[in-house]
């Protein structure tokens, strides 16, 4: 399964996608204005990859004048029902539909491994005005939490996919991974968490791509076993996720 088919797979799970998906903590913009060096009041921001617009809200709520650049079909409309406000266009970060020097800040909030890093800095540094920052970010594995640590794996082993280290990159590698080699780099590890219901966390399992390309048999399997497995661990179905959000901020030269 290639990653453009992964990447296209949500949006046959939109509406899911937007009801489960966790949010952010105020503590990773606080870091955005910081390592930007600007304030997001005011600041013009393309938000890449917006899916159903988590990020976006949160970034209008700061005061941003957001437009947000987003592929698939499905995923734009829960968007345009989300934020009816905020513009929308279709595109990915490989060829922005942008014009060049206007934007002050650039995001990707969980989707910039969908890009071609030799293509999408590129095309960062030419739609960011001289001094803007390239911004992505994504939700990680709080691997110190067992049962958090445990589901990991099981999920990789159904979906046959090779789990993640327990070890965090170092910040070069970090950067090197993310194709950011040669640019002035900040990151940040932000720990929060948020409780839902059993029920909004296993549609929050199940919204990932790795599941969306199985078929609805292997996908089902998976989560009634899964909902007896947290069952027992939490009687009340009352499931708090553990995350560590993983930012990486680029200034243009």
């Amino acid at each position: 399964m290639t990653a453009s088919s992964r990447a296209q797979s949500f949006d046959v799970a939109a509406a899911q996608y937007a009801a489960s998906r966790p949010s952010y903590p105020a503590e990773l913009f606080d870091s955005v204005e910081e390592f930007a060096d600007r304030r997001l009041a005011g600041a013009r921001v393309a938000d890449v990859g917006a899916g159903t617009g988590i990020a976006s809200a949160l970034l209008r709520e700061r005061g941003a004048e957001v437009i947000a650049v987003e592929p698939g079909e499905a995923m734009a409309g829960e968007f345009r029902r989300a934020l009816p406000g905020v513009p929308i266009v279709r595109g990915d970060g490989n060829a922005l539909p942008l014009t060049a020097a206007s934007r002050d800040l650039i995001t990707y909030a969980q989707s910039w491994q969908w890009t071609d890093p030799g293509r999408s800095v590129p095309e960062a540094l030419r739609v960011l005005r001289a001094g803007g920052a390239l911004a992505v970010w994504w939700n990680t594995t709080a691997f110190d939490v067992p049962w958090i640590r445990d589901q990991h794996a099981r999920i990789a082993h159904h979906c046959g996919v090779e789990p993640r280290s327990a070890v965090r990159p170092s910040d070069g590698d970090a950067v090197r991974l993310a194709g950011l080699t040669g640019l002035r780099v900040a990151r940040r590890h932000i720990r929060w968490s948020r409780t839902v219901p059993l029920d909004t966390h296993l549609a929050n399992i199940g919204s990932r791509s790795a599941f969306l390309v199985l078929g609805e048999a292997a996908r089902r399997a998976f989560l009634v076993d899964e909902r007896a497995r947290l069952g027992g661990l939490f009687p009340r179905e009352e499931v708090e996720e553990s995350y560590v959000v993983d930012l990486l901020v680029a200034l243009r030269p």
